[in-house]
């Protein structure tokens, strides 16, 4: 599944900077431009959904580092019954 994932992440990609190329380089009034738009913001939408699934199966088969988190356990001791 992950490979399919990836292919996915590249074929997005793929379609948004292609889409998004003749998006930019069609006239303003023709109806290519907003066909073009729409197809290169689907692109980068599945595009950046692929690259988090990828991030979240690499971090949780131990491929990637889990990103550092501060530890604030102690905080609920120090201010237990503290307001603000």
């Amino acid at each position: 599944m992950t490979k399919l994932i990836a292919i996915l992440n590249v074929i997005a990609w793929s379609g948004f900077w292609a889409f998004g190329y003749l998006a930019l380089s069609a006239d303003a009034s023709s109806g290519q431009m907003t066909i073009a738009a729409i197809l290169a913001a689907l692109g980068a939408a599945i595009g950046i959904w692929a690259y988090f699934q990828l991030v979240q199966h690499s971090e949780r088969t131990g491929y990637a580092k889990k990103p550092n988190r501060a530890n604030r356990s102690h905080l609920e001791d120090d201010f237990k019954g503290e307001t603000v």
